[in-house]
């Protein structure tokens, strides 16, 4: 009872002598200390504000631009030309002594300095984002920088010079271009050419000849007028239709995971690790408010985009009937835990103080110890949110619209992040295959009730203090939480550390409070919900074959030795590897990004091209000597490199066709064209862990004959039906991602269509053959596995 007494600020009895208050020293305390946190985070914003909005420029260079104009007036020397004289007989006359001569024109000295500063920060902003909209050093050789692209250089670093925060460059990043429809058409062609024989290509031809004469060019002059209006024009359709208006189950579909340091321990303490993590999440999100991140920048002086990560915590995906609305707070004080189908709430500060890791462990103790058990309905309520969306709309209305239901779910939902506590314990084990892929399948989807799948993220804890996260993908890419992730564990192997018995550093405060139980009223026909909800999620759960393992023989370190780049390696690994296990080409599609462009998220690389597949044939063959073989390889991978650029660089096929193909829903008007698009495509991801290492993650679906696509199934007055295929993990439609040693670093997401099902571990082992096979090519030698 003690916590709760200290929980409020004042409290009053009525006795025969009047009204006795009694206040609460200690409570009223961190009322006062959580309101100056408050008025500190908003004077910190409008700080950033105001240097953010003035960028290159700063209050300093404007007044040395004050002090410049005022000194050489005292010189007798007019840099104005004549205008502060203009602007001193436009102020009004009056009286007072700040109404003397050498006030006034002290002032009109300081309004035309601040002309010309403004003046200059635009034109430094507006040079900025035309050199920006280069892209020519992306297309030159390594090594052969022209003197165009050096001097371009020279001017970018000139006009960045000054520490940028992490949104200084917003407003200087070029718009995404609108690429001709002629050049989209082609290269649709030329992606689908190596797919079929020549009768279907011919049809496919005059299907796209008779799209780009007669119906693109009135679709292409709506996506002209919204380029002009809008910060991007596909960003906004791309989350609504792609992912918030999508029926279907997120988890598995959508939600992607990320994967801790498989090959490095840092404890076995539950608590312990957790204490430490959530304390650095805590940090990155203050340097994320305050903007003292910097921005990505690509060779070091091209910034990207970084707007996704405004809504990285405090966010949730909220269902509704017809579409899912993100909700983002400006801030959260506290976490959402999962333990033993209870849910707690645990507060992440006391006042404005940050809970340090070893308060933070005793809290997350506490929960575990905690022998309470789950209310009626609480144990798999998160089911909810692992079922079909309108489902759990309609249930969310009925049943958690008011009451005790009302504040949990809002507690749930307004954290910063929810925390799941597994009983469970999974690690990379290299001696046991087996274990990297039920540590994934514990990531994607735990027992179905166990993860919050509508957060930005779930941070998941397994008994043994292995880590991972579970993302839902609506409000950001993989690449935005693998910066967090990256940070978060340097942050905790390197600068928090622990105890020799695996403990946070430091003393605990035991006067803490506990975290609070959410309370819960949830009725029979609600239970009934909630268990349709999960026999949904279990079901596409144990559909789902994933099979993870590490490719030791090399890495990036050897395929630089064959003067290449390592994405275009594996991706024609990857062709061979499929033809060999099917005996036929498929549509491939690469995940490529676009943040070079203000608020870019993704665009797709068609990686089975002509010149991939010629390779590929010549390899089965078998009768090519290895010069020819050589010489087909690097024509395949320079196209596939050029083609990734022209992706990046905002030249892509997929998110061109996917607006027009909304417009024309928008207009009501058809395109079989448009209709031919394929919406199949099965998961496969990588990454490039170092110089010896490659993880892959694969994934097939058990009850598949051929490909199942779970792309959104849009009644035509929602929108569309999307005949095009999401970018990135598992099914066409999200799911493995960033995943292997860190969990972040130069992964790659490819869809490989025409699968059967059972296949992901066979597949794996023709993946693990034609890495070796390339390797062999170029002779070059291999380190032993």
């Amino acid at each position: 009872m003690a916590e709760a007494h200290q929980a409020v600020a004042f409290q009053f009895t009525v006795t025969p002598e009047g009204v006795d208050f009694r206040l609460s020293r200690e409570a009223l305390k961190h009322v006062y200390l959580s309101g100056i946190n408050s008025w500190k985070k908003r004077l910190i914003r409008i700080k950033n504000g105001i240097l953010r909005g003035v960028y290159p420029g700063s209050p300093t260079s404007w007044l040395v631009v004050v002090m410049a104009t005022v000194g050489s007036s005292f010189c007798n020397v007019d840099v104005s030309l004549g205008l502060v004289g203009c602007i001193q007989r436009c102020l009004p006359q009056g009286c007072g002594p700040y109404q003397t001569p050498q006030t006034r024109a002290l002032l009109s000295m300081a309004i035309f300095s601040t002309g010309v500063w403004v003046t200059g920060i635009f034109f430094f902003r507006q040079t900025l984002k035309l050199l920006l909209s280069y892209h020519g050093w992306m297309f030159e050789m390594h090594g052969k920088t022209s003197n165009l692209t050096r001097i371009w250089a020279m001017c970018v670093r000139l006009l960045s010079s000054r520490h940028p925060m992490l949104y200084s460059f917003q407003t200087s990043l070029p718009k995404l271009p609108v690429p001709r429809v002629s050049a989209t058409i082609q290269r649709y062609l030329e992606s689908v050419r190596p797919l079929l024989d020549d009768e279907e290509y011919y049809r496919m031809e005059m299907l796209a000849k008779e799209f780009q004469n007669k119906t693109a060019p009135r679709l292409q002059k709506y996506l002209v007028l919204k380029s002009w209006w809008a910060s991007n024009y596909v960003s906004d359709w791309w989350e609504e239709y792609i992912y918030l208006r999508g029926r279907s189950p997120l988890m598995v579909n959508s939600n992607y995971y990320v994967m801790d340091l498989v090959l490095i321990k840092n404890t076995d303490v539950q608590a312990a690790r957790l204490g430490n993590t959530i304390h650095a999440m805590i940090m990155y999100r203050r340097k994320l408010d305050r903007e003292e991140i910097k921005p990505v920048m690509a060779l070091g002086i091209v910034p990207m985009c970084s707007y996704q990560m405004e809504r990285m915590f405090n966010t949730t995906r909220v269902p509704g009937k017809e579409t899912d609305v993100l909700q983002h707070l400006s801030d959260s004080r506290h976490v959402a835990v999962y333990h033993k189908g209870r849910f707690f709430k645990l507060w992440l500060y006391e006042g404005s103080r940050l809970l340090k890791p070893q308060d933070l462990e005793m809290q997350f103790q506490r929960i575990l110890d905690d022998p309470s058990p789950p209310q009626p309905g609480e144990e798999k309520l998160a089911a909810l949110t692992a079922g079909g969306r309108v489902e759990w709309a309609q249930a969310r209305q009925a049943f958690f619209s008011s009451g005790k239901n009302k504040a949990a779910l809002e507690a749930i939902e307004r954290a910063a992040f929810f925390v799941a506590l597994d009983e469970e314990s999974y690690r990379y084990d290299p001696e046991d295959e087996a274990s990297l892929s039920l540590y994934g399948k514990a990531l994607l989807h735990g027992n179905c009730y166990n993860r919050w799948f509508d957060k930005s993220f779930t941070l998941i804890s397994f008994k043994n203090g292995q880590l991972g996260l579970n993302a839902e993908h609506a409000w950001a890419d993989a690449p935005i939480i693998g910066h967090l992730w990256e940070f978060v564990l340097g942050t905790d192997s390197f600068h928090l550390g622990y105890t020799e018995t695996g403990h946070c550093l430091g003393k605990p405060n035991p006067a803490l409070p506990p975290p609070t139980r959410l309370q819960w009223d949830i009725p029979k026909q609600c239970q009934a919900v909630i268990e349709s909800s999960y026999q949904v999620a279990k079901a596409l759960a144990d559909d789902v074959e994933l099979y993870c393992f590490q490719f030791l023989p090399f890495g990036k370190g050897l395929i630089k030795k064959c003067r290449t780049s390592p994405d275009a390696f594996v991706q024609i690994a990857l062709q061979l590897a499929h033809f060999r296990d099917r005996g036929k080409f498929c549509l491939t599609y690469e995940a490529s990004m676009t943040r070079m462009f203000r608020e870019g998220r993704t665009e797709t690389v068609r990686s089975c091209t002509s010149e991939s597949t010629a390779f590929v044939q010549a390899m089965v063959e078998k009768s090519h000597a290895k010069a020819d073989l050589r010489d087909l390889f690097q024509k395949a991978a320079k196209k596939h490199q050029n083609m990734y650029r022209l992706a990046m660089t905002g030249a892509g096929i997929d998110r061109h066709l996917f607006c027009l193909y909304l417009v024309s829903k928008y207009l009501g008007v058809s395109s079989p064209f448009l209709a031919e698009v394929a919406d199949d495509g099965y998961g496969v991801s990588y990454m490039i862990a170092g110089e010896n290492t490659i993880f892959f993650h694969i994934s097939s679906k058990f009850s598949s004959s051929e490909t199942v696509s779970l792309l959104p199934q849009l009644r035509p007055e929602e929108g569309c039906h999307l005949g095009l295929p999401r970018n990135t993990g598992v099914f066409g439609r999200g799911g493995v991602l960033a995943c292997g040693d860190s969990g972040v670093g130069a992964y790659m997401t490819v869809h490989l269509s025409s699968w059967l099902p059972q296949n992901a571990q066979r597949f794996g082992n023709h993946i693990r053959q034609a890495l070796l096979d390339l390797a062999d090519l170029f002779q070059v030698p291999k380190t032993d596995s």
